[in-house]
């Protein structure tokens, strides 16, 4: 059990049941035309699954404060009206919530931003205007105007928005802040306008109400905040009414990953842990902490009073509740991809959860029990094969999972051995445990035959895929070329010169785990991205050398444009990075000739080169599995293809785990 994750927590005039934060988390729903009773269904099913308090996505104060020109306002008396929905169902469940204010300065995404100085952020389009006096008095206002609303809505409190480089982080920082009057040039001076925020909201919703505020704790970038900063402003906050300070790590156009799996479990939780000594008010560790046994593990070490989880809500709403029955092992584990959260927000579209297609998605996809209970074989355990297996299951089914293989996962297992993919292992060890909790009938080293499938009602094909065959001169010479899936698998030695054809995700993945120095622990990764643990230097960042490998590594692609960012709109830039930043060769534009004992001959761009290469391995996309594909048509409509099966491409385990999903529900 944890004793310390879920004891209570006493905020004098009110308790939180344990020390579980359900973090802030844009959906998508905030501005859908229906979003209101979805996003009140998807806090609801988090409430009923024990979190101690939950934050909204964020919501501006005012027109100007919007991240897009469509975003999401709380500013009128009608708004508080339209989210009672939202606080009613998440008190039913014996829940508590805050609404998130957020205020985006200049990472607006229109004309109208206002900002402490008119700099035009490196990820926006648009140059903010100066605030001029009344205009931050207004907006201070504005502050206060959507906290009494949201206590007149029924929310428990609100969460200020203080870090990630939005508007209030924009004010503190010597980085953004130009000015020279009374909100600007000594750091008392630029921390003036968070504190009146804070005064304000608490003049006008009394004591009796939650206020959190988010600090930047570590800004990441250059002319942040220096740690002795963050130490005044959050005494200051804590004497000016705030209830509980929650930490934030990096801006957004920090060039450094704070959330992405490729960041170590609970990499940040020693910034709160320097800062906690100095406040009396609760303080809140974050960023990928994403196991109850990581959670306990920080509070036990008296790095926090409270754990601020977000994406582990989308991938499983009962993590609370799972984990006070003793039942951790059945929890679905955000593995901290971004696919199908944050990639699905920046592109403007509704958030969900890679390993569950359910979140934000609750009110249009339930899992009831089949009216007649059918005989189904599902053929492959990979991430469709799981997802339709177990939720075919669930619904009363009796399924059959056959795997020609000796063990299930698929494309997952040779993922979760590549360096920073090591959280795909928790989603199989989800699986296999949904296997026995649903009672699926797993056949293992058992290659489904077309006469096996006499006698079933359905049949699920989820047979994956196997790396695409290329024809080049000298493809077949097995001493020098290996392809990914045989690499990964059998650990086959390249020598110290490699050259990888195909520059998708996964070639990017093998020029990694080729790459990756050895024995690498917290402190090296913070090491290696330059992040100052000693917090000497202002933004939490120090010059540091970078960690180039001693491997010589090309990685190769037809396209022109640029190489190395791979799938993920959020998590792309890491993957470049982390390869330049190891001296791998990126080479676009390139066609290739010829493979012999000397090497790999291409045609870079109208020259011919011969890559020295020890060893080539293919990466240069997938082809689908299809067993006995001259007999589907016997099958009819009994026959389902789902995952790589049905679509190779780009390896793609959120089409793949919605898809089984899906198709599990049809039948």
């Amino acid at each position: 059990m944890y004793p310390k994750l879920l004891q209570p927590l006493d905020l004098g005039f009110t308790q939180l049941k344990n020390r579980v934060l359900m973090g802030s988390m844009h959906t998508g729903l905030e501005e859908h035309k229906e979003g209101l009773g979805r996003l009140a269904a998807f806090y609801e099913e988090r409430a009923k699954g024990g979190v101690g308090l939950i934050v909204t996505g964020g919501f501006s104060p005012n027109f100007r404060g919007r991240l897009h020109p469509l975003s999401a306002e709380f500013s009128k008396p009608k708004h508080a009206k339209a989210h009672q929905v939202v606080t009613e169902a998440v008190h039913r469940q014996g829940g508590k919530i805050a609404l998130q204010i957020l205020h985006a300065g200049r990472y607006a995404m229109h004309p109208l931003s206002q900002s402490a100085s008119g700099m035009k952020a490196p990820i926006s389009k648009f140059a903010p205007s100066e605030m001029n006096e009344k205009q931050i008095k207004k907006t201070i206002e504005a502050f206060a105007n959507s906290a009494s609303l949201a206590q007149l809505a029924g929310y428990d409190g609100v969460e200020v928005m203080g870090s990630e480089g939005y508007l209030i982080n924009q004010f503190i920082c010597k980085r953004t802040n130009m000015r020279y009057d009374e909100w600007g040039g000594t750091y008392k001076k630029r921390m003036r306008f968070p504190l009146e925020i804070v005064k304000a909201i608490r003049k006008v919703v009394g004591e009796d109400f939650i206020i959190i505020f988010r600090l930047s704790m570590l800004d990441l970038v250059e002319e942040g905040s220096t740690f002795e900063d963050v130490i005044m402003l959050a005494k200051a906050l804590e004497d000016a009414g705030v209830t509980i300070i929650n930490s934030g790590i990096g801006w957004h156009e920090a060039r450094i990953p704070t959330i992405a799996t490729q960041v170590p479990r609970a990499a940040f939780t020693w910034v709160t842990e320097r800062l906690k000594p100095h406040l009396k008010v609760p303080v809140v560790a974050c960023n990928r902490i994403n196991t109850p046994e990581d959670a306990e593990r920080v509070l036990e070490a008296g790095h926090s009073d409270m754990v601020s989880m977000a994406r582990p809500f989308l991938a499983d709403p009962e993590f609370v509740a799972k984990a006070t029955q003793d039942k951790a092992h059945l929890i679905n584990t955000c593995i901290g991809c971004n696919q199908a959260c944050l990639d699905n927000i920046f592109q403007g579209k509704r958030a969900s959860c890679l390993v569950n297609p359910r979140a934000c998605y609750e009110t249009e996809i339930q899992i009831q029990p089949a009216h007649t209970a059918k005989k189904v074989a599902v053929i492959g355990a990979g991430p469709a094969g799981l997802s339709a297996a177990t939720t075919a299951a669930e619904r009363g089914h009796h399924v059959d999972l056959y795997e020609k293989n000796d063990r299930i996962g698929g494309q997952f297992r040779l993922a979760m051995q590549i360096p920073g993919k090591e959280e795909f292992r928790e989603t199989i060890r989800y699986f296999a445990n949904r296997l026995d909790e649903t009672g699926v009938n797993l056949k293992l080293n058992c290659e489904a035959k077309f006469d096996d499938l006499a006698g079933y009602d359905a049949i699920i094909m989820a047979s994956g895929v196997v790396p695409r065959k290329l024809n080049i001169e000298g493809i077949d010479n097995q001493d020098k070329v290996v392809d990914y899936q045989t690499l990964i698998r059998e650990k086959t030695p390249v020598g110290n010169k490699v050259a990888i054809i195909g520059a998708g995700g996964i070639g990017i993945d093998v020029a990694t785990m080729l790459t990756e120095p050895q024995g690498h622990d917290l402190n090296d990764w913070l090491h290696d991205w330059g992040i100052d643990t000693d917090l000497t230097h202002s933004g939490g960042l120090y010059p540091h050398p970078e960690p180039i490998s001693d491997m010589t590594v090309w990685v190769l692609q037809r396209r022109k444009s640029r190489v190395g960012k791979g799938p993920g709109k959020t998590t792309g830039w890491i993957h470049k990075r982390t390869l330049e930043k190891r001296g791998v060769n990126l080479m676009g534009g390139v066609s290739y000739e010829s493979i012999d004992n000397k090497g790999l001959t291409i045609n870079n761009r109208g020259k011919k080169e011969l890559l020295d290469a020890d060893k080539i391995v293919i990466c240069a996309g997938q082809e689908s599995v299809r067993p006995f594909e001259d007999k589907w048509s016997d099958l009819k409509d009994k026959l389902h293809i789902i995952g790589g099966a049905d679509k190779a491409g780009e390896l793609d385990a959120v089409r793949a785990i919605r898809q089984g999903l899906e198709v599990a529900l049809k039948i």
